[in-house]
């Protein structure tokens, strides 16, 4: 699920499971993209391969290491893979637009994806329960936390330089009634996902921000098999992530601005009981496609503790997700400290077995979160990672920047 310099300001990725019992790029993103003229957006073969690669986490524990390895254990210890994932029946799998959301609660569809030629890239979320939204967060304050409320279609366009024209940013929140939906169609506002069974259909017509032009195309995402399994991201199991489709085609056809490719695409959701800040402190994520076709995916996360409201239970979740759907967890690699955002100081961490893993390209840098782009000398592909800090989210003076850059019709 990025204002003055909150050059991006969206949704990470918010927990869900698409078990249909009940049930991150994402934060915001600056209108343009940091980068030489001419070079590519993700630098390097335009596939999401790479550092975090299924041999490079599967190998023998490292043993305890810090949350992002930035602190001490804190005030609870890292429970490695703590919970092992829920599987659904194929018949479950793919994404369900009509799952119940507890009040207070959220859930999202995500996808990101590169051009075939490394040249273009793109961000979507569908949110009901916009994680990151003042207005939602101000309503839950007053007892009136009513999620499809609070809803938004977050899409950020990358181009290949500072100036490109094609990059865009959007973020309209609408109220319940621009909502509609059943199992396999989502509408918020204008903006349409559509699931046919094979591949999910996304019709976006938004306004972009802060210069109000037209964002307007179709989004087309075939998965190459769907995933079976859902974790579970805190210890309560309130918040709860499926990765459906790990490793997909996607087809970009828009209109404003005038953009037609084809690339490499991923699909997840995730869906939460309650305030993403009210059961984490922050958290990185990563995931790699590799060139088995099977998706490697690490989150590191730091639990808010209940009794304090600081850092507790710290825990890493790796998997590795195979062509067919089927997935395992890993053992963990050594935990990586990469640099902060060199804007908003946004901590950044990671586990790797290669030492020489690198920030290439920083393309959300904003108060609270940051999307990134990582590379090692050794290996060849680039890493899609993000940081969430939400104790920096929960202070005001960030939530009164978000506004500028999240306008509400209601």
């Amino acid at each position: 699920m990025r204002t003055t310099d909150l050059r991006a300001t969206g949704p990470a990725r918010a927990p869900a499971d698409i078990h249909r019992d009940g049930t991150n790029n994402a934060a915001g993103v600056r209108a343009d993209v940091p980068g030489d003229g001419g070079r590519p957006v993700w630098a390097g073969t335009p596939r999401l391969d790479g550092d975090l690669s299924a041999a490079g986490l599967a190998q023998p524990n490292a043993g305890s290491v810090s949350g992002g390895g930035q602190h001490a254990s804190g005030t609870g210890d890292r429970d490695v893979n703590p919970i092992r994932p829920t599987r659904r029946a194929e018949s479950d799998r793919g994404p369900r637009f009509d799952s119940p959301i507890a009040p207070s609660g959220y859930a999202w569809w995500y996808i990101d994806a590169l051009s075939d030629d490394g040249r273009h890239g793109l961000t979507g979320i569908a949110l009901l329960g916009s994680v990151f939204s003042p207005y939602y967060f101000r309503a839950r304050a007053r007892g009136e936390g009513d999620p499809l409320n609070f809803s938004a279609m977050n899409l950020a366009l990358y181009g290949s330089s500072v100036w490109n024209p094609s990059a865009r940013w959007a973020m309209t929140e609408r109220g319940r009634t621009a909502v509609e939906r059943d199992a396999h169609r989502l509408a918020i506002g204008p903006s349409v996902l559509d699931w046919d069974g094979t591949r999910l259909e996304i019709r976006v017509d938004e306004r972009a921000m802060p210069l109000p032009l037209r964002v307007r195309g179709t989004i087309r995402l075939f998965p190459e098999a769907l995933a079976e399994s859902t974790w579970h991201l805190d210890s309560p199991g309130l918040h709860r992530w499926s990765p459906i489709a790990p490793c997909a085609r996607i087809e970009v056809d828009f209109e404003n601005p005038a953009l037609n490719w084809k690339g490499m695409g991923y699909l997840d959701s995730n869906e939460g009981d309650c305030p993403l800040e009210n059961s984490f402190v922050r958290w990185d994520w990563s995931r790699t496609h590799g060139l088995d076709g099977a998706t490697s995916l690490l989150y590191d996360l730091t639990e808010r503790s209940a009794l304090t409201g600081s850092e507790g239970l710290r825990r890493t979740i790796a998997a590795q997700i195979s062509r067919d759907g089927s997935s395992k967890t890993l053992a963990v690699p050594p935990a990586r400290v990469l640099p902060p955002t060199s804007i908003w100081r946004i901590p950044r961490a990671t586990h790797s077995m290669v030492d020489d893993l690198e920030v290439e390209q920083t393309l959300e840098d904003t108060p609270f979160y940051a999307r990134s782009v990582l590379r090692s000398g050794t290996a060849s592909e680039p890493v899609m990672h993000e940081s969430l800090d939400l104790d920096r989210f929960k202070s005001a003076w960030v939530r009164a920047l978000l506004p500028f850059r999240m306008p509400r019709v209601a």
